[in-house]
């Protein structure tokens, strides 16, 4: 039997409906200036936050609910990830060509990320933050390879290290393929972890980079990577948060307003390793979803409890998601490539906050980095 509450309270909900129904049409295109401007802004942040070490972020800033993070395990793969993501940030902009203080930066970040990356292993055996520093490590290595053309004495250290990571995401892929970061199973050497989608797809796409500057990247591990993520693609192109979820595919976390984050990834991933059924209207299609229900998105942001948001939404999916609809912006009909990227930097600019930076959840003193270094690298591809 439905209480009367219950009734009002859905009632009420369907009222408010149609105001998480974003119109792009009513979003206000930044211009050029206004854009580069927001990017100058950000990567100022950056310089000025930057550890006296090299790196970013820290484990100083607690809160009343932290999320389990074992020292020192853990705050060093945060630390490796977070310094990676402002270093690929600054690259990718074009900062460092233009900006002293960003070059310098950018230096400082190279020499930590060249001699602490490799230190980075698992936490616990429950706990493995670092893959995130594997993966994204993997990003700002090739954009690093890059801007070194013509030094092929630091090229080949950085392929070295390169290739290093890849091999520690081989030993910490789970049984059933692809990658997650906690292990409550067993704990075993090698993993037994249920692996995320979202958690893969990264990881995936983060190879694909590495493939692009000739680094070999093992067969059979992309193809059981590839593998995992199609199990947990349902029929509507939103993906499953883990494997350990396929039972309950309806579950909200599961359904296209809790996948609103994950799916722009989950699909980049799937496409760049020639998954042709997605095709460039359902890139398409979910880039629309994140512009029109952005909304349900922003919701979780800034809260401070996981997955407290509608639909399960934890707060540290909003720039994630943003990041990954950028590199989409490519993947759909060339005619459409503008608005979308128009669209996407609309959304991002008006939540710079005053200092410059951006975040999305609180984590210790890594969040203002992670989440500065994604809305740069988002607003770098609008352009």
């Amino acid at each position: 039997m439905i209480r009367q509450g219950s009734v009002a309270l859905v009632i009420g909900l369907l009222a408010v409906a149609p105001a998480f129904a974003l119109d792009p049409a009513s979003l206000k295109l930044p211009s050029r200036d206004e854009l580069e401007a927001s990017i100058s802004r950000g990567v100022e942040f950056l310089v000025k936050t930057q550890n006296e070490t090299g790196s970013w972020g820290s484990a100083r800033n607690t809160k009343g609910l932290n999320i389990n993070a074992p020292v020192p395990g853990a705050h060093e793969a945060f630390r490796a990830a977070a310094t990676a993501m402002a270093i690929e940030a600054l690259i990718e902009t074009g900062a460092a060509d233009k900006d002293p203080s960003a070059k310098a930066a950018l230096a400082k970040g190279e020499a930590w990320l060249l001699k602490n990356l490799p230190q980075v292993r698992r936490a616990t055996p429950q706990v493995m933050y670092n893959v995130w520093s594997h993966a994204y490590g993997i990003a700002a290595l090739t954009q690093m390879h890059r801007r070194a053309a013509g030094d092929a004495a630091r090229q080949r250290e950085i392929r070295g290290l390169i290739e290093a990571q890849i091999k520690l995401l081989g030993r910490y892929e789970s049984v059933d393929g692809g990658w997650g970061y906690y292990d409550f199973r067993v704990g075993a050497q090698r993993p037994t972890t249920s692996s995320h989608s979202f958690v893969t797809a990264t990881v995936l796409v983060a190879f694909h980079e590495a493939k692009q500057i000739g680094i070999e990247i093992p067969t059979n591990l992309v193809r059981r990577a590839v593998a995992a993520v199609q199990r947990q693609r349902k029929t509507d192109n939103t993906y499953l948060y883990g494997e350990y979820l396929k039972n309950r595919p309806m579950l909200d976390i599961n359904r296209p307003g809790g996948s609103l984050g994950r799916s722009q990834a989950c699909n980049l991933a799937l496409r760049l390793w020639g998954d042709t059924t997605v095709t460039p209207s359902v890139f398409h299609e979910w880039l629309n979803r994140l512009v029109k229900r952005n909304e349900w998105l922003s919701i979780g942001r800034k809260r401070p409890v996981p997955h407290e948001s509608w639909f399960k939404v934890a707060g540290y999916f909003y720039y994630y998601g943003h990041y990954y609809a950028g590199l989409c912006t490519d993947q759909v009909a060339t005619e459409r490539q503008r608005a979308c990227k128009d669209q996407l930097a609309a959304i991002i600019l008006p939540l710079q906050e005053k200092d410059g930076s951006w975040w999305d959840y609180p984590l210790y003193d890594y969040h203002q980095t992670y989440g500065t270094a994604f809305a740069l690298m988002t607003l770098a591809h609008c352009r």
